[in-house]
This record gives structure tokens, sequence and C-alpha cells, in this order.
């Protein structure tokens, strides 16, 4: 018998393992990316929309969570490359603004598969850019910035950190929260966890062919995250780094290698494993107590790695 964390979670593993499955396909991704009610988040001093200029402009929001100058943090959201943006996370920024103590930019990159890789890497990067010339809209906030990002936007965020190494716009910390890190899915878990989860395989395998249409091998280590930081010279050893798996995650083998490798790169890591958690579980506070209070822990910790680089 597998341990489940709390049984608010194993009920609602119950209902996705007994619901009807459907087919990844180019409708699926539009019916995911359709707004739909979800349960609000913390109350906070400011959410503001704003505009990344440029080509082509972005949407971002702005979080703060009190009058004072912050530390700012740029989010990226998950959802497969393919769906998600600043409604499906707004109420992870709002805890995570208000429990980490940060100012949060959320970026509203490119999806796939109009804009296949490296758009949403090269969105983050302007976004980071954008950020380090202190623009008016952001108001004032402490040197030093970090980038977090959950899923698919833990792979986005790493690679943008990656590209910036040793440049005055690289990130002070980075936190991982069960990010993809091998495109391949080449790892044990990936098996062990493969469907009855929260995150199906197979529909990530349709998601990364969205990403990355040439599904070769040259392809997938250029915007793997393993095979990155594995790559002689293209470490960014220098980002202190939080990474988050959940035990019950077709991504926590990645995960986990993804954290010994850069510390055998140099890298400062803070690897943070999750009993009894599934994919996901950021956004799950509303489901199950186990992962709202793993999620708050998780928050503050990155809260405090922050804090410290100042």
């Amino acid at each position: 018998m597998e341990s489940i964390a709390d049984p608010a979670l194993a009920a609602w593993l119950d209902g996705i393992r007994t619901g009807e499955r459907v087919e990844p396909s180019l409708e699926t991704i539009l019916l995911l990316r359709k707004d739909r009610a979800r349960p609000p988040g913390p109350e906070l001093a400011s959410v503001t929309d704003v505009s990344l200029p440029g080509r082509p402009a972005l949407r971002a929001r702005l979080y703060r969570s009190g009058a004072g100058i912050q530390p700012l943090t740029v989010f990226v959201h998950g959802g497969g490359f393919v769906f998600g943006g600043l409604e499906s996370h707004d109420r992870l920024c709002r805890r995570l603004a208000l429990l980490a103590n940060t100012a949060v930019l959320a970026v509203d990159y490119r999806l796939a598969p109009e804009h296949a890789a490296p758009a949403a890497v090269d969105d983050i990067v302007r976004a980071l850019a954008w950020v380090a010339d202190r623009p008016a809209e952001l108001g004032s906030f402490r040197p030093g910035v970090g980038l977090a990002g959950d899923s698919a936007g833990g792979l986005i965020a790493f690679l943008a950190a990656d590209r910036l190494a040793g440049t005055g716009l690289q990130p002070q910390v980075l936190l991982l929260a069960y990010p993809n890190a091998d495109l391949a899915l080449g790892l044990p878990s990936v098996g062990e966890k493969d469907e009855g989860w929260g995150l199906s395989v197979r529909d990530l395998t349709f998601f990364i062919s969205q990403w990355v249409p040439s599904a070769s091998p040259e392809m997938y280590a250029e915007y793997s995250p393993l095979a990155v930081a594995a790559a002689s010279g293209r470490r960014p050893t220098s980002v202190r780094t939080l990474l988050a798996t959940a035990e019950h995650d077709p991504l926590r083998d990645e995960g986990q290698l993804l954290a010994e490798t850069l510390v055998r790169g140099g890298a400062g890591v803070d690897y943070v494993a999750h009993p009894g958690l599934v994919h996901g579980f950021l956004t799950l506070d509303t489901v199950s107590p186990a992962a709202r209070q793993a999620g708050d822990a998780l928050l503050r910790r990155y809260g405090t790695a922050l804090r410290r680089g100042q």
C-alpha cells in the first residue's frame, strides 16, 4: 500500500482514476486554456497588471504583499508548455508573495504549439532584462532577483537562468518545484507513476511534442535541464537553487537527479523531497491540507533563501 499524504488527497486521486480518460490533442489543449472559476488567493496590498514592452508585448502581473521595499521574484507558471497563465497560477503567486515576503512578477509567456521552444525561454530572459532596468511600473525593490517556476515552468526558469549565467542579469536564487528536467522522460519514476497520480505521462509526452516538435536527441539535450546541467561550461553554478520533488510524481527521479548533478557541478542546492504528495501540490492547497502545509513551508523556505542573498 502506497502512502498518500492525507485522505483529502486520496479522494482527489480516486476522482482522477475513475474519471473519463481523454486522448490528448490540440482540441484538449484549447479546452485546458479556457477560463474557469478557481478559489481565490489571499488578499494582498496590491495586484497590478502590467505589460512588458517589445515584440511581442507580454502580459504580466505584479503582486505586492506590503508597502515596504521587498525583493522581487519573476514567476514562471507550469502547464506542460501549452496551457496555464496569469489566472491559473494567481492564487499560488499570491501565496508566494505573502509567505516569501517578496514582490512577484508573473509572466504570461508564449505557449506551444503556436510558439515552440525556445520562445518561452526567450520571454523569461526578456522579462529578467526588463526587471534589471528597474522600470517605474515595478516600483522599488531590493537588489537581487529571484526566479521561480513549477513543473514546465521550472524547466523554462532553469534554461533562462542558464542562458544568463555569468551576466548581470543572472537571477540570485532559483525555486524549481517538481521541474520537468528530462524531456525524454527516461527515468524510472516515469514508468512507476505514469497514470493515476495527477500528471499523465501520456498527456505530458504529447505536450512536449508540441513544444519541441523535433524529438531528436540533440533537441532534447538542448532543452532538458539534466543535459544542460551535465554539459561542461553550461552550469549556472552561482545560482543557489531550492529544488522540490513529490513522491508520487512521474518527474520525481529527474528532479532529484538534477539536484545531484548541480551539486556535482558546484552549485549550492537545497533539495526537498515531499513524501506522500503528488505533482502540482503547490496548486492543490484548496484540495489537501497536507499539500497546503507543504506548499506553505516551501514558499517560506524560498523567502528565507532569497533574503539571505540580499
